[in-house]
């Protein structure tokens, strides 16, 4: 007989290697060939459960998904699990954006020259490219184990999405929220168009600045004529645009004598603009408040031109001059002081940033480009006291990475002051994971300006407003209703294939246009208008009230999805679309550069899972604080790829001990278990009881450390060690054995279900082999919070039991080291402490103290006081041919009477 064959060691199908990268695409295979996304949602829907919804706010379809993408999209899709397995339905509809300048810019690098076709036929090439965008992202996402109804996603391009954007914008425009007016807005000159808020990114940027001096012409008493204004500015581009300087009223200004003339200035800025200028020796000459020198005129320096000089609050004395270069076509606040004295902008810049004919000699000049020339032209006309630079922090296009401008152009906006008193007390009713988010929040809304919604692009949803013959705007819910009609069976494209007559409800007439003539708007919404719609366009009301449980975007969505969602809903309901936001930081490079698509300096998503796996990236996710930015690098991937490991052989040890246990039939009632197998399986009480609250706060690193912990420090570290001999050697029915097994068999299942939303492949490949009748372990729920089924004391009794062992553990290593001993199984300990404590060691041990220290023999001799001693020695025996103990005696067969009398019993 082969003494090994006798031995209960572990069996399990359940392999060693993980093999992720070919596993997993059959596991997805199998959820989708048993529709598990449907079965989800009908089983919660049989148990009448209550309803939990994260709207997805929809990436940008274009390209493969990057790192952030599969952050994001992973993050969600623990939320979605864990929701779930909490007892939710928890519905969740994939969605994507898909209008916009990169698609058009994308269709035009394939070779289409998009000015030598109609509109309507280049929309459809845009259309069809974003399809083909989508069904990548699709796949990519199923490929990260996200699951969905990605059978019904809503995709903004859809008839029927569409069609519920005009009715959003319809109902907006009724209430007197949406107008049209002139006003600067950012412009960008890369993309000739209109930019929100959100399509904004600062970079550090080098520009001249340069200290200008504008010649008095009637200083109104107070200042005398040539008297010098000076005015600071990074942007000398602007001077031809410049028609007033504004100053603020209730500040001290003052007449500077100098060798540069009398020079005109705030009077808490002298010191600092002196030296600037290089001036040495000044004088004061008279001081007065800001207000006195109001309609004061002056000369441009470059044009015939006469200007005021105008009282505005905005002028501060933190920079500049405190005498502030206002151009109200390139500046938001210019433009706000120049309206209360009636000076209107007057279009010096065209679509493509070029200045125009009415700057004179610099029409044609790129922007940039003009800073040079204007700063030469004023130093000819000694204009110019100093030229310096500056590296400042400056808007750039998202999309192009190309500098922007302040322009004043005719757009549409959504008014913001009606309802931002509104929007800030909803903001506090939201729960905000982190919690700085209610104050970022807070602050955006506060200080923004009105929602600029008009796009001068060809790939969107167009505005739906057509004019009467006087220009007048027409604002009538037969019209919005019409054409969401015609949107919801045409798709919106059938805007640019008709005339407005074609478009309008027939027989339609205004008393605006008598003749019965109508034109239609050429612009199309802002992209931040689709998606912000989405909380109407894409879910219905009847089946998922608003709010809806959460968004989780990463932080730049505070300027954008988030931002734009929220104004739409208090606009439409009065209420935040949403009950609490999560947002994540952003992941970095080991150098702490931002990872970006766009300067493709990231890890593929793709690249990650066909060579480690989705599970090891799923786990990195899980494992990170991504409350603020993330650093992440192959290195670290491979050092979560070992903890996976840890994971899988823990995974495989303990079912592979289950090999032949029926819970039902061998399972030991959990009161009947000794303290050192409660002590165990209390453990994962503990550890399930803080991994579920965890999810609640969507803390997923608490859960996957506490997780970790457990299988490393608990069943890896001491009890599995100690249990081997156990498992290994006795009967297969040995009541101790029994014991261990049903510590095992809880303890695997509950993690296998608390770690399912964090690594679903491989939990559910354990899953088959552990529970194969029960089906996915994604159709089933949490191990239920229980309360804990040891006292305080018994706790206390086993941490003694861990200081003696770590105390012999000690002794052993000291005797190793020596040479003294090889293995611990050839060494005997005789362990003296105090009486209490013996007793102890030897309630909770019974039989198996040599177990417990992994020796061959253990005796236990009483001390006074509190000092362990241990003494260990070689010990001189037989060593037994099945269990490789050494013990005193062995028979002729070469057993140790407990394996005697364990295969002859």
């Amino acid at each position: 007989m082969e003494y090994k064959d006798t031995l209960l060691l572990p069996k399990t199908e359940f392999e060693m290697r993980g093999n992720l990268s070919k596993k997993e695409p059959l596991i997805q295979a199998k959820w989708d060939e048993e529709n598990l996304y449907e079965a989800m949602q009908t089983t919660r829907e049989a148990e009448g459960a209550p309803l939990f919804v994260l709207h997805d706010g929809p990436p940008y379809a274009n390209g493969n998904i990057h790192i952030g993408h599969a952050l994001n999209s992973i993050q969600k899709d623990f939320i979605v699990r864990t929701k779930f397995m909490a007892g939710f339905k928890t519905p969740f509809r994939p969605g994507w954006d898909t209008h916009g300048l990169p698609i058009e810019n994308a269709i035009q690098k394939l070779g289409v020259d998009r000015k030598s076709m109609p509109l309507h036929e280049f929309r459809a090439l845009c259309e069809k490219y974003a399809r083909e965008q989508v069904a990548i992202q699709m796949k990519d996402f199923k490929s990260l184990g996200k699951i969905g109804d990605y059978k019904n996603p809503y995709i903004t391009l859809n008839k029927d999405y569409e069609a519920q954007q005009i009715r959003v914008f319809a109902q907006m425009a009724l209430k007197g929220m949406i107008y049209k007016g002139l006003k600067p807005v950012y412009w960008s000159p890369s993309s000739e168009t209109a930019l929100a808020e959100a399509e904004i990114e600062y970079q550090d940027r080098r520009d001249p600045a340069i200290y200008i001096a504008f010649d008095v012409v009637d200083g109104k008493g107070v200042v005398e004529q040539n008297d010098k204004l000076v005015i600071w500015t990074t942007t000398p581009w602007t001077i031809p645009a410049n028609l007033a300087i504004s100053v603020n009223p209730v500040m001290t200004y003052a007449r500077v004598k100098t060798d540069k003339g009398v020079l005109v200035m705030m009077e808490s800025r002298i010191e600092s603009v002196m030296k600037e200028l290089e001036i040495e020796n000044y004088e004061i000459l008279t001081t007065f408040l800001g207000s006195d020198i109001e309609y004061v005129t002056y000369k441009h320096p470059l044009y015939d031109r006469i200007s005021p000089v105008l009282n505005g609050d905005h002028v501060t004395d933190e920079a500049g001059t405190g005498c502030v270069h206002t151009a109200p076509d390139h500046g938001v606040e210019d433009f706000d002081v120049a309206a209360k004295y009636d000076i209107k902008p007057f279009g010096p810049v065209d679509a493509q940033g070029h200045l125009n004919e009415k700057t004179g000699e610099f029409a044609g000049m790129f922007f940039e480009k003009a800073n040079k020339a204007v700063t030469l032209r004023l130093e000819e006309e000694g204009a110019l006291l100093k030229m310096g630079w500056i590296t400042h922090s400056y808007a750039h296009d998202w999309r192009t990475k190309l500098p922007i401008i302040y322009r004043a152009t005719t757009q549409w906006f959504a008014s913001i002051d009606g309802i931002r008193q509104q929007i800030l007390d909803e903001i506090a009713n939201v729960e905000w994971y982190p919690k700085w988010g209610e104050k970022r929040m807070h602050n955006m809304i506060a200080d923004r300006g009105d929602w600029t919604i008009s796009r001068q692009r060809a790939w969107g949803v167009p505005i739906p407003i057509f004019y009467a013959e006087d220009e007048t705007p027409i604002i009538d819910a037969e019209v919005f209703e019409h054409v969401a009609t015609l949107f919801e069976e045409h798709g919106s494209n059938i805007w640019f294939e008709k005339e407005a007559a074609e478009l309008l409800p027939v027989g339609y007439t205004h008393p605006n246009s008598p003749n019965g003539t109508f034109t239609k708007e050429k612009d199309i919404m802002d992209v931040w208008f689709d998606s912000g719609s989405s909380h109407t366009a894409a879910l219905n009301h009847n089946e998922t009230p608003l709010p809806v449980d959460a968004y989780a975007e990463g932080a730049d969505q505070f300027r954008g999805w988030f931002n734009s969602s929220l104004i739409i809903s208090v606009a439409l309901y009065g209420i935040a679309p949403y009950k609490a936001v999560i947002t994540h930081g952003f992941i970095k490079l080991d150098s702490g550069e931002k990872m970006s698509k766009s300067k493709s300096n990231g890890l593929s998503p793709n690249e990650i899972t066909s060579e480690m796996g989705a599970d090891i990236l799923r786990l990195w996710v899980g494992s990170v604080d991504y409350h603020s930015d993330i650093t992440m690098s192959k290195d670290l991937l491979k050092q979560v790829s070992e903890s996976y490991r840890k994971i899988r052989n823990t995974f495989r040890f303990m079912h592979g001990n289950l090999n032949n246990f029926n819970i039902d039939t061998d399972g030991i009632a959990i009161e009947d278990l000794s303290l050192m197998n409660r002590y165990v399986l209390n453990e994962a009480i503990r550890v399930n009881n803080e991994g579920r609250k965890a999810y609640e706060g969507y803390d997923y690193q608490k859960v996957t450390t506490a997780v970790l912990n457990s299988l490393i420090n608990t069943m890896s570290s001491y009890y599995l060690d100690y249990t081997k001999d156990i498992l290994y050697i006795e009967k297969e029915d040995d009541r101790a054995r029994r014991e261990i097994q049903t510590v095992i068999y809880h303890t695997l299942d509950t993690y296998l279900k608390l770690l399912a939303p964090i690594l679903p492949h491989t939990t559910e490949e354990m899953y088959q082999i552990f529970k194969p009748e029960q089906g996915s372990i994604h159709l089933t729920k949490f191990v239920d919070i229980q309360d804990e089924i040891i006292s305080e004391q018994e706790k206390a009794d086993m941490q003694d039991l861990f200081k003696v062992r770590e105390t012999v553990f000690k002794a052993l290593e000291v005797k190793r080291a020596d040479k003294e001993i090889g293995k611990s199984l050839e060494a005997a300990v005789t362990i003296s402490m105090n009486s209490a404590t013996i007793e102890r060691v030897e309630s909770i041990l019974g039989k198996h103290l040599a177990q417990w220290f992994i020796v061959s023999h253990v005796t236990l001799e009483a001390i006074e006081g509190e000092a362990i001693d241990v003494a260990v020695t070689k010990y001189d025996g037989h060593t037994c041919q099945r269990c490789w103990n050494v013990v005193s005696s062995i028979n002729d067969a070469g057993l140790c009477e407990r394996c005697d009398h364990v295969l002859h019993s």
